[in-house]
């Protein structure tokens, strides 16, 4: 479900209309984030570690009411709940978009989303269903420590979901340390809302 903004009494009226006049309105940040306790943690339940930091990203989106914003034909609507498209790399290296579904319960998560990797893999091309607009881009870039990211953008076509990006684990000091990489539109996100959503994954990859 999702409700639809005034945007004339909305008090980012002029910061939404300013930001959606730009060529490019996203802004992105590269930070890391401590994944010693989520990797444990993940290991002792018995969920692949891409799973549960999919889920816990989705947990974060979800509390950050600035994150379930959406701007539909010129309108902006909030969402009641936002899903993810992930990227799963098929055996010939090339991936597919998938649509995961988000649920409070990770192991149930974990069904749908193990169920959506073995229908992507066994697909060809990029786009293999239909996409709602309650998503964000959800994508793992495991080979390379990131400091920094950009994605491939066509201006052509209105676009307002969030992108989110996971580099490589490395180990620093005995931690496990991952980059983190968010894309944002500016018109409904500002680096205060993108605070909020990284302070509240690190809390949950630290629970």
């Amino acid at each position: 479900m999702k409700t639809e903004i005034d945007i004339n009494t909305w008090n980012r009226k002029e910061h939404f209309e300013f930001f959606s006049a730009f060529d490019e309105p996203f802004f992105g940040i590269t930070t890391p984030v401590n994944c010693t306790i989520a990797m444990k943690r993940a290991k002792e339940i018995e969920i692949p570690f891409f799973v549960y930091y999919l889920h816990k990203t989705l947990e974060a989106i979800n509390k950050v009411e600035n994150f379930r914003l959406r701007i539909e034909n010129k309108e902006v609507y909030l969402y009641n709940e936002i899903d993810a498209s992930a990227t799963i790399m098929r055996e010939d290296k090339t991936f597919g978009f998938s649509f995961m579904k988000f649920h409070e319960d990770i192991n149930e998560f974990n069904k749908m989303a193990q169920k959506e990797i073995e229908r992507i893999q066994s697909t060809i091309g990029v786009f293999t269903r239909e996409y709602p607009e309650n998503i964000i881009h959800f994508s793992a870039v495991p080979w390379i420590n990131l400091t920094s990211l950009t994605h491939s953008r066509n201006f052509k076509i209105e676009d307002s979901c969030p992108k989110i990006s996971f580099g490589k684990v490395v180990e620093e000091n005995g931690q496990k340390i991952m980059s983190l990489a968010v894309l944002a539109h500016h018109g409904l996100v500002d680096g205060y809302h993108m605070g909020l959503f990284v302070e509240e994954f690190q809390n949950l990859m630290n629970s």
